[in-house]
């Protein structure tokens, strides 16, 4: 099945992000919780295969000759699926920084699949992950100012998997960063796992960025980061990812 979008979501004119696909793909939606306010904060769309395959199958298929027209399509279709599940929180969008060759001009999409289904554009957190090889850090750099300055929440995600990691800091202060799962898991009983979490806790403190604790799957690792008053998760302590549909969510 081929995937192909109007010209009004892809930018009119660009030609690298339009054009088809010889696949097509659905999203799962995990929730974020706000355990202080004791609220669902947002969800992040999780590419996923028409039959709930799972991202890496999807993912497997993207190449250097579609992947601007995956990662615009990615946009599109997470915006439209959540505007018609009737999401009123934040989206978290995951994109590939290699896809975007002109900030402004790959937005457009974006921006117009928001007006066409009446998604708020200040409802959307653009993520991109600290262990993606990224082949222009300076480029990935405007990207994420350009993002910001448009309204749109950026997030920094798995942050301490990859090769960047406080080089790509320093470079953009994102409003966001999420803490990878292999540091999060068994916490509480890891020692070295404490020490750098905690720096990495101070260091979003000192520079005004949301901590947000990922792949949280037992009640002491929720604990653990409660009494840190790191108040944003994500994981199956919390909910699965439901396919095509908001999960219900235990606090």
């Amino acid at each position: 099945m081929s995937t192909q979008f109007p010209e009004e979501l892809t930018g009119f004119d660009c030609k690298q992000c339009a054009g088809k696909l010889d696949f097509d793909f659905s999203f799962a939606y995990q929730p974020i919780v706000d355990l202080q306010a004791g609220q669902i904060w947002g969800y992040e769309a999780l590419v996923r295969g028409l039959q709930g395959e799972s991202a890496f199958q999807v993912l497997a298929r993207v190449n250097d000759s579609n992947r601007y027209a995956f990662d615009q399509a990615c946009r599109v279709k997470a915006i439209s699926l959540a505007a018609e599940l009737g999401l009123q929180q934040i989206l978290s969008i995951n994109f590939l920084p290699n896809a975007v060759y002109e900030p402004a001009h790959c937005i457009r999409s974006t921006l117009a699949a928001a007006e066409r289904v009446g998604f708020p554009t200040e409802r959307i957190m653009f993520e991109i992950t600290e262990s993606e090889q990224v082949h222009d850090p300076e480029h990935l750099t405007r990207i994420f100012r350009y993002y910001s300055e448009q309204g749109f929440i950026t997030a920094l995600d798995d942050f301490g998997a990859g090769h960047a990691g406080l080089t790509l800091l320093a470079r953009f202060v994102p409003g966001l960063m999420k803490i990878d799962m292999e540091l999060v898991r068994d916490i509480p009983t890891h020692r070295a796992k404490q020490v750098i979490v905690t720096a990495l806790i101070n260091i979003c403190r000192e520079l005004n960025i949301t901590l947000l604790a990922e792949g949280v799957e037992t009640a002491a690792e929720k604990d653990w980061f409660l009494e840190r008053e790191v108040y944003l998760m994500q994981g199956y302590h919390f909910a699965r990812p439901g396919f095509q549909c908001l999960p219900t969510v235990s606090f």
